[in-house]
C-alpha cells in the first residue's frame, strides 16, 4: 500500500498478508481523491475515516494536509496496525480508534467536514449507512459523506445522494445533507 500524493506521497506500508481487509486500489484512490479536490480543502478539513480497514484512505488524508483525522477499526490487528503506519509518519493530526463503526456514528457528537466509510461490501447494515451518517451529529455543515460498495448498490435515489463514481469494481457515493426549505 503507498500513498499517492502529499507530504508523504510515496511511502509505503507492507500489508500483512494474514489481514482481511482489502485496501481501495491506488487507481480507485487517486481517482477519488481527485474528485475530492473539488468539495474539500484538505488543509481545513476535519476528516472520519469509518470501518478504517487498512488505514490507505486515513494516510492519504493526513499526507494532503487534513488537520485532524479520526480512524475507526473494530478488527485489533488491523487497529494495531494502522496505529503503527500513523506513528511512522509523525503526525499529531492522526487519531485512530478501535471500535465499532456502527455504534461510534451513534455516539459521536465530535463534527467533521468529510466521512468516509469503506464497510466490508456484505455488511447487512450497507445499505442503511448513508441514513445513519446523514441523520447523526457527526456532520458539519456542507459536509461531504462518500460511502465505498459494491456494483450492487444503488443509493441515487437517497434524497442526500449528489453523485456516483465507478473505478473498476469500486464504487463511490457522494451524499451531502440538504437544507431544508424555508417555512
Amino acid at each position: 500500500m503507498r500513498i499517492i500524493t502529499g507530504q508523504y506521497k510515496g511511502r509505503h506500508f507492507q500489508i500483512p498478508p494474514s489481514f482481511s481487509a482489502r485496501p481501495t486500489t491506488d487507481f480507485a484512490k487517486e481517482n477519488l481523491f481527485n474528485v475530492l479536490r473539488a468539495y474539500l480543502d484538505f488543509e481545513e478539513t476535519r476528516a472520519l475515516d469509518l470501518f478504517g480497514g487498512t488505514g490507505s484512505i486515513s494516510l492519504e488524508l493526513l499526507s494532503r494536509g487534513c488537520p485532524t483525522v479520526v480512524t475507526v477499526e473494530q478488527d485489533r490487528k488491523h487497529y494495531a496496525f494502522i496505529r503503527q503506519c500513523m506513528q511512522s509518519l509523525g503526525t499529531t493530526a492522526a487519531r485512530p480508534l478501535c471500535g465499532d463503526a456502527l455504534r461510534f456514528i451513534g455516539r459521536c457528537h465530535e463534527k467533521f467536514n468529510f466521512i468516509f466509510a469503506d464497510p466490508p461490501y456484505a455488511l447487512p447494515e450497507l445499505p442503511e449507512l448513508p441514513d445513519r451518517v446523514m441523520q447523526s451529529d457527526m456532520l458539519a455543515d456542507d459536509a461531504l459523506f462518500v460511502l465505498e460498495h459494491g456494483a450492487r448498490n444503488d443509493f441515487s435515489q437517497h434524497p442526500c445522494f449528489v453523485e456516483h463514481r465507478a473505478y473498476g469494481s469500486v464504487n463511490f457515493s457522494f451524499f451531502k445533507k440538504r437544507e431544508t426549505a424555508a417555512e
